[in-house]
């Protein structure tokens, strides 16, 4: 009976014995291969990721933009860190890193005690190899079957990769707090620190201290603890030998004090708009023409560690944001629905826009209406196509007569406002004045193919809709973009030469190389006499004229006024849909509209161009220009 009781325990342990052997190959081989299954099928997870940044005219950051998952990254070789950084790190994460393969046995063996004694499976005992596995291909949650995976991936990791390979992913992609990650974004966003060869000890342990509990310990969210933490740090690194006792006490003596605001702060303008000025119509135009300029997407662009030099002023954008901002500017705004404004300003000698707003209060990936071509320019359009043509064919001149008097052409008769004619009046005085009837007129003698061939030239192409003569007046099918009439009035202010209008100056790459570089045409497109002349006339528009209301106190403008009639049922005649100023100074060229997004019988405008003028004044007054 014995013999048989013997037998059958014998048999439970041979099966038990078969069981667990059977477990731990399969374990084993569960180990050894869904590592390598999740390395081999996710191969864009290793690829270099970092922050593209964004910089004004002076060279200033605008934003260090997030990667398409909102984070913020700088890589830095590891030969850019300095060695006391990379045992900071190895010293509190993993003392044996350079000793074990994946696994840091006694470290896992401390864990294990604390998950029994607590009867769970929360503690950590992670190597800085399996903490890179987890970051890169894991979710937070803590568990047994994550801590498996997170060792298979672990021990792939080993095999593909050298312990300095492993250790410099590890230093750019350990999360840091505040959507940092990475030990250069870290020490960029909290000490205003780009090469992080000038960290300094107390700066190096802090941002070792971070990774244990990255919200709660890094220096802006909690100045105290982070100290606190940074003080074991350095004493860990005291007792291990890497820094001397009065190195330490100096260390811990220092208080932290966050770097000034026009550094590193702005970069966690998330949204753009944690300082100002925010430039977000500004900025959305610089990723989109990014993306021409160089065939990547944005989410590439994001995550592609360029830096982005702009010709954008502070100065100016402020300027536009402010005065934007003031309601005495929108008289005709109703509860239903604000009055909407878009300008650009840009440097007429080399095309670089210098300030834009899309809308009074943009938000990013909204309507930049400072790029859209969705408005009719009215008289501001009569330089381009009328009067600049006729003057470049040489037929007439400022001082020459036009007849101002009631004609038809065909179907069409166009009318001026206040139905007054003078019979005869100059060129100069025409433009001026903004009289109608004589720039239709002058528009059908010298004709439209004439005409649009110097529009193009300015830089605005027209539609097969647009050629009639009403375009004399701006009637256009599509509309024009107040960025496309910066362009264009930039030829007159540039003495007949034309530069494409532009944001980028140069972008570089995470190592510095030269993607792209801009070039100024500074081609001559139209004679100088023509500018000149068109200049001397918009000058009197300012000064005696419809544009009188931009005139600055230091500075001649020259500049034209342009309205379109909302020519609505039941609504007064002199109600306008758009108002408009173009305008120039020796130095920069700038164009403001204003108007409804949607125009009907309750959202129209009661003020006219000079409004418009008025506000392009204060705009250049504030902007010091």
């Amino acid at each position: 009976m014995l013999n048989v009781k013997m037998k059958r325990s014998i048999y439970r342990l041979y099966d038990v014995a078969v069981i667990v052997a059977v477990l731990l190959v399969l374990l084993y081989i569960y180990l050894f291969s869904y590592g390598k299954m999740v390395i081999r099928h996710q191969p864009e997870v290793m690829q270099q990721v970092s922050s593209t940044v964004i910089l004004d005219e002076a060279g200033q950051e605008i934003i260090r933009l997030t990667t398409p998952n909102g984070r913020y990254m700088a890589y830095a070789d590891l030969q850019e860190m300095p060695d006391m950084l990379k045992q900071a790190f190895l010293v509190t994460e993993d003392r044996r890193f350079y000793r074990h393969a994946g696994l840091d046995v006694m470290g896992v063996g401390r864990a294990i005690v604390e998950n029994i004694l607590h009867m769970n499976w929360s503690q950590g005992g992670s190597s800085i190899t399996q903490q890179l596995a987890r970051n890169l291909y894991l979710n937070a949650n803590k568990n047994f079957i994550r801590k498996i995976n997170e060792l298979s991936i672990a021990i792939e990791m080993e095999t593909k990769y050298s312990k300095d390979e492993i250790l410099e992913m590890y230093l750019n992609r350990i999360y840091m707090g505040r959507q940092q990650y990475g030990v250069k974004a870290a020490a960029w966003r909290y000490f205003g620190v780009e090469d992080l060869k000038q960290l300094k000890l107390w700066q190096i342990a802090t941002l070792a201290g971070i990774p244990k509990g990255p919200s709660i310990y890094n220096p802006v969210d909690n100045k105290n603890l982070s100290q606190e933490r940074r003080n074991v740090v350095l004493s860990m690194m005291h007792e291990q030998g890497i820094i001397t006792s009065k190195q330490m006490q100096e260390a811990v003596a220092v208080e932290y004090q966050p770097p000034p605001p026009n550094m590193a702060s702005l970069s966690t303008a998330l949204t753009y708009q944690m300082e100002k000025p925010s430039y977000t119509s500004a900025l959305d135009a610089v990723l989109q023409e990014a993306s021409l300029l160089t065939g990547k997407g944005e989410a590439e662009i994001r995550s592609a560690g360029w830096t982005i030099r702009t010709g954008l002023n502070a100065s100016v954008q402020r300027a536009m944001e402010e005065t934007f901002a003031e309601h005495v500017w929108f008289p005709d705004d109703r509860e239903t629905q604000q009055v909407q404004a878009s300008m650009v300003i840009l440097d007429q000698h080399n095309g670089e826009v210098k300030g834009m707003m899309g809308g009074r209060n943009p938000v990013k990936g909204d309507m930049n209406r400072a790029m859209k071509d969705a408005r009719q320019p009215g008289s501001v359009f009569k330089p381009v196509i009328v009067y600049g043509p006729a003057l470049e064919s040489g037929q007439f001149e400022p001082s020459s007569m036009l007849p101002d008097r009631p004609t038809r052409y065909g179907n069409y008769q166009p009318g001026n406002v206040g139905g007054r004619y003078r019979g005869t009046v100059s060129l100069s005085e025409a433009l001026q004045k903004s009289i109608n009837a004589p720039a239709v007129w002058l528009l059908n003698e010298i004709g439209l193919s004439q005409a649009k061939g110097f529009a193009e030239r300015l830089g605005i192409k027209l539609q097969d809709e647009d050629m009639n003569l009403s375009v004399a007046l701006g009637g256009m099918h599509q509309g024009v973009s107040p960025l496309k009439l910066a362009q264009a009035y930039a030829v007159f202010a540039n003495e007949g030469r034309f530069n494409r209008a532009h944001l980028i100056h140069e972008i570089t790459d995470a190592r510095g190389q030269i993607i792209y570089s801009h070039r100024s045409e500074n081609k001559q497109v139209i004679t100088r006499r023509t500018a000149q002349e068109i200049t001397n006339m918009l000058q009197l528009v300012v000064s005696q004229g419809t544009g009188k209301r931009a005139q600055l106190p230091d500075d001649h403008v020259a500049g034209k006024t342009g309205t379109t009639q909302a020519a609505l049922p039941n609504v007064p005649k002199q109600a306008n849909r758009d108002i408009w100023f173009a305008g120039y100074t020796r130095k920069w060229t700038g164009v403001v509209w204003m108007g409804f997004d949607y125009t009907d019988a309750k959202h129209y405008l009661k003020s006219g161009s000079g409004t418009a003028a008025e506000l392009f004044g204060a705009v250049m007054k504030r902007s010091n220009q």
